[in-house]
């Protein structure tokens, strides 16, 4: 199974009912959970033959994400409250920020930029994989926490989010 294919599968079961889907194919094994409360699907890759990268960069989506299981956490989006009535989104992967699509590209948002669910906010490269960022909230983007081009965390807050 490759990415493309893996990818699909993720968007069919984020889009369904569906509360687990797993596959297992020869010494390839995939689970693929759908969080109804958060919106989020999980995939966990519990053994996995060599695959070929893709020579073009492969984009994903947050609310539909993938993780290998050499990785420790889950990925998800996540929302916590910070103070007030901000919300924090947090990072759903281990990468690179970067706030633009390219170096000679606008930023994704800026500062007071009203964005709803599906709006890409920023890419975060992971072994060579740029991986759009969506939100799953409408609101305002209130303050922008890290620098372009920093290493980021899993689960460490990127941009503080007003809600509306």
């Amino acid at each position: 199974m490759d990415f493309k294919q893996i990818q699909e599968l993720i968007k069919i079961v984020s889009k369904s009912e569906l509360a687990e889907v797993k596959i297992q194919q020869d010494n390839f094994k995939i689970t693929i959970k759908n969080k109804q409360d958060a919106g989020v699907t999980m995939v966990q890759n519990h053994s996995v033959p060599m695959m070929s990268m893709p020579s073009q960069p492969a984009i994903s989506s947050a609310a539909p994400v993938a993780s290998v299981s050499n990785t420790s956490a889950p990925t998800s989006t996540e929302k916590v409250e910070a103070s007030g009535n901000l919300v924090e989104f947090k990072s759903p992967m281990i990468g690179t920020f970067y706030r633009k699509p390219g170096p000679d590209k606008e930023v994704f948002v800026k500062v007071g930029d009203t964005v709803k669910p599906g709006d890409v906010l920023c890419v975060v490269e992971a072994m060579k994989l740029f991986n759009e960022i969506e939100c799953d909230i409408s609101g305002t983007i209130v303050k922008i926490l890290l620098d372009d081009s920093s290493p980021v965390e899993y689960d460490q807050p990127l941009f503080l989010i007003e809600p509306k």
